[in-house]
């Protein structure tokens, strides 16, 4: 029985090393893209490169029964965008970008870091505006906002906002104004 279990925690441990090391740039690669032949030049980037590949294999430990299995699909989608650096004026600046936010996505999402703040939010004195909060000590800092049944990762902004995809959060003196959708109108809300 001890064999067996052992055996069982080697081959999933052995697993996890090889998506991670799948994750991982090989700068030994014949050919590369001009992204990876930067990161692979830059000492930042390529500690980027190997901090992304620990927390990716956390997250993917994490994500072993998901349902749908998203996780891989979104780290390919990831890998895409990141290559499109190649068209921007500072490559290495897009490149780091790009390690930050996931590195913090991945960290949130999987809950890889605990949360440092909870809070429920009601809107427009309707019940049926509800909003759920919780906020990570990510870098950069994140919150995953829950409005009825959409989520939304969120990044903390220079002026301390959020910002997620379609969705913005700032707050001033208790009140906190949400645009939950491009164009949608504010909403204020505050905390139950």
């Amino acid at each position: 029985m001890k064999s067996l279990l052992l055996l069982t925690t080697l081959l999933a441990t052995t697993q996890l090393q090889a998506a991670a090391a799948d994750n991982q740039i090989n700068c030994q690669a014949k050919e590369l893209g001009t992204v990876d032949q930067l990161i692979c030049s830059d000492q930042e980037l390529l500690k980027q490169d190997q901090q992304l590949a620990e927390v990716y294999q956390q997250a993917l430990a994490k994500a072993a029964n998901e349902r749908p299995p998203v996780l891989k699909a979104e780290q390919r989608g990831w890998v895409k965008g990141k290559a499109e650096c190649w068209k921007e004026d500072d490559k290495k600046a897009c490149a780091s970008v790009h390690y930050t936010q996931r590195i913090a996505e991945l960290q949130a999402r999987y809950e890889l870091v605990a949360s440092s703040k909870k809070l429920v939010l009601g809107c427009e004195n309707n019940p049926a505006h509800e909003i759920s909060l919780c906020y990570y000590p990510t870098t950069p800092a994140t919150l995953i906002a829950d409005y009825g049944d959409r989520v939304s990762l969120m990044y903390q902004q220079a002026d301390l906002s959020y910002a997620g995809r379609n969705e913005k959060l700032s707050e001033q003196a208790g009140v906190f104004t949400v645009q939950w959708g491009y164009e949608a109108p504010l909403m204020s809300c505050k905390t139950k």
